[in-house]
């Protein structure tokens, strides 16, 4: 029985050519979408929503421009689904892993087009078994280019853990490279000495929640700088203390505002206006002893999430407490982390609420703005780093940039492996890719070439993006690699082929690891595909 019996009416489907040419077509869209941004002489995209307010974004980050797309293709939500992956997972290469499945996905598209002759193609039918063993037949090859190019990645990293000065020096070239191809690429000693010393501050951890970032618009980018502590995005009150020592710090979320009737509808009749002042009476006298009961905590310093009214702002101020209201949530959640303190909305048993502590909480300026700063907290390797610029949308992909060297450097530090950078390691496995294509008999030595072009498409790209004669580079860097213990890749800054080791040019290991696995996977399960079947929509039923 055909498939179209039993679909709905509106649902569709599209076999053999026709979904493999979609799963292609889509993936391959995706990644001609995002290769411009890649590498130091990347372009960026700019990101318009088309809702109330028109929200711009501009980037060059793959994670963030493919998040932002509304795609029906499910080969590109394969390839979208990926990059978030590796942007969740190590941070970094989320352009990369993109692009790598694309041209791995191109390369397999030319190989079955021509090994699928057209004379199987016979009254409109495909030769099903001959696709489909075709299809897996690329799979295990490309399984099989994969591991020999992260072996032969695998006897050339470098591992400096045991020498603290040198692996601090690694992370450093890291953070610069990471940083090379982003908004921050003219100032990126500056913020890779700062991501690096905030990192190594979590000594060892990968919990980012201790690195807090603040965005001040006004300065210039090199004003940013490094806070050790937390910086609270509040003003202090009128009347409240402005500097407190030895703080016990109370982080509550409640409600802080009930001196009025604020339920909606509610009506309240009265016969005379001392009725009216007995209500407000009776609420005054409930806040009170609702603030009686936080201040018998033994506290200093009370933030609550909500607002806090002018009454119980009042009788904090006179027990000498410091109140600061509407923190955010992920600042409050933050706070009570580095603290040691954890939020609260009951205040009826002390003894089942830990408070924070830090050891001064004062008032600062950055800018034109006033802030609250918290310094010497339980969690010693919190700090802040406030970034300064001339526009939100500078400091959003700042903000973007930085949070990619962070990952990295944090998972660096867990997985201390290190290889150069600027096309050498794609280079490296596209070496040994083809010498195992070399040594394999028949059709497999197509499919692992195919593997190995696909890599080589990597530095290829670098150098197309910086304006650079990408066939002559890489054909001068592939020379280069026939020699023994080559450092050669794509410096784009000179426009030729460099040292990478002299030009400190550097990346993580996992990163490397991640886009050659990711990539592979997500273009196995592409050329899997042989049928797409799409469902019906789901209508709306009349009830009568």
């Amino acid at each position: 029985m055909a498939i179209e019996r039993i679909l709905k009416d509106d649902a569709s489907e599209e076999k053999g050519e026709r979904a493999r040419m979609a799963s292609f077509v889509g993936a391959i869209a995706i990644t001609d979408l995002v290769k411009t941004t890649l590498g130091p002489k990347g372009m960026d995209k700019i990101l318009q929503s088309t809702g109330r307010g028109q929200a711009v974004t501009v980037t060059n980050d793959g994670a963030t421009i493919l998040k932002s797309l509304h795609i029906d293709n499910p080969a590109a939500k394969v390839l979208i689904d990926i990059s978030k992956v590796q942007d969740d997972e190590v941070g970094d290469g989320t352009t990369s892993v993109v692009v790598l499945a694309g041209e791995l996905l191109r390369e397999a598209e030319k190989l079955v087009a021509a090994k699928i002759h057209p004379m199987t193609i016979i009254s409109g039918r495909f030769f099903w078994p001959c696709l489909v063993l075709c299809f897996l037949f690329f799979v295990f090859c490309y399984r099989m280019a994969a591991e020999c190019g992260r072996n032969a990645l695998l006897q050339r990293v470098v591992d400096n853990k045991e020498n603290a000065e040198k692996f601090k020096l690694d992370l450093m070239k890291i953070a610069m490279t990471t940083l090379s191809s982003k908004i921050l690429s003219q100032d990126k000693v500056h913020f890779a000495q700062l991501a690096v010393d905030a990192v190594m501050r979590l000594k060892g951890s990968t919990n980012l929640e201790a690195i807090q970032i603040i965005k001040k618009p006004g300065g210039s980018l090199k004003d940013s700088f490094l806070d050790e502590g937390f910086i609270l995005d509040k003003k202090i009150g009128l009347g409240q203390p402005k500097r407190i020592e030895n703080a016990k710090i109370l982080v509550a979320n409640t409600a802080m505002d009930t001196d009025k009737v604020k339920i909606y509808g509610a009506r309240v009749r009265v016969d005379s206006m001392s009725k009216v002042a007995e209500i407000e009476g009776a609420e005054k006298e409930k806040m009170r002893e609702k603030v009686q009961k936080i201040i018998a905590h033994g506290i200093n310093c009370f933030v609550n999430r909500q607002l806090i009214y002018n009454f119980p702002e009042e009788l904090f101020a006179d027990a000498g407490v410091l109140a600061i209201e509407h923190a955010d949530f992920d600042g409050i959640e933050r706070l009570a982390l580095v603290t040691g303190g954890e939020i609260a909305s009951t205040f009826d048993n002390p003894e089942s609420v830990k408070l924070g502590h830090c050891k001064l909480i004062e008032e600062i300026m950055i800018g034109e703005d006033k802030l609250i700063h918290f310094s010497g907290v339980e969690m010693g390797q919190a700090c802040t780093i406030v970034l300064r610029g001339a526009s939100h949308h500078v400091l959003d992909e700042a903000e973007r940039s930085l949070h990619d060297a962070l990952c990295v450097l944090s998972q660096t530090v867990n997985d201390t492996r290190v290889v150069l950078g600027g096309g050498w390691p794609e280079m490296v496995m596209a070496k040994a890719v083809d010498e195992l294509a070399r040594q394999t008999p028949g059709k497999k030595s197509h499919a692992i070439e195919a593997f190995s072009r696909a890599l080589v498409a990597i530095p290829t790209i670098i150098a197309d993006n910086a304006g650079l004669d990408s066939a002559d580079l890489v054909a001068q860097l592939r020379a280069e690699h026939h020699k023994e213990g080559c450092n050669a890749g794509i410096d784009v800054i000179s426009g030729s082929v460099g040292d990478m080791a002299e030009l400190g040019i550097s990346e993580s290991f996992k990163v490397k690891q991640a886009v050659l696995l990711s990539a592979t996977e997500a273009a196995e399960m592409i050329l899997r595909v042989d049928e797409i079947i799409t469902c019906a929509p789901r209508k709306r039923e009349d009830r009568m």
